[in-house]
């Protein structure tokens, strides 16, 4: 199977700095917030999202979440939202 995104493996995804992520408790979600308003996000991208400190790569991002979860093959899933991620401009690359 094709990765979904173009970025190399070695490539550590980071919050946009225009984006702050955030449990909502009124929501039951993690959000992202941002000057013009709010984001709610499904439980799998918030988790994605949460391990977007630009300390991990995405094969590391993967790994954890395939632990988190008990599962394996999350690498296309990940990736894929990791490039829709990308084109909104939530993340970029380091």
């Amino acid at each position: 199977m094709t990765p979904a995104t173009s970025a190399p493996p070695t490539a550590c995804p980071r919050l946009n700095g225009h984006f702050r992520l955030q449990f909502e408790t009124a929501q039951d979600a993690w959000v992202l917030l941002y000057p013009e308003g709010m984001i709610r996000l499904n439980p799998s991208a918030g988790e994605i999202l949460r391990r977007c400190d630009g300390s991990r790569d995405i094969p590391a991002i993967v790994a954890e979440l395939e632990a988190l979860f008990d599962t394996r093959g999350l690498d296309h899933d990940v990736r894929a939202f990791l490039d829709m991620a990308g084109t909104q401009r939530w993340i970029t690359l380091s």
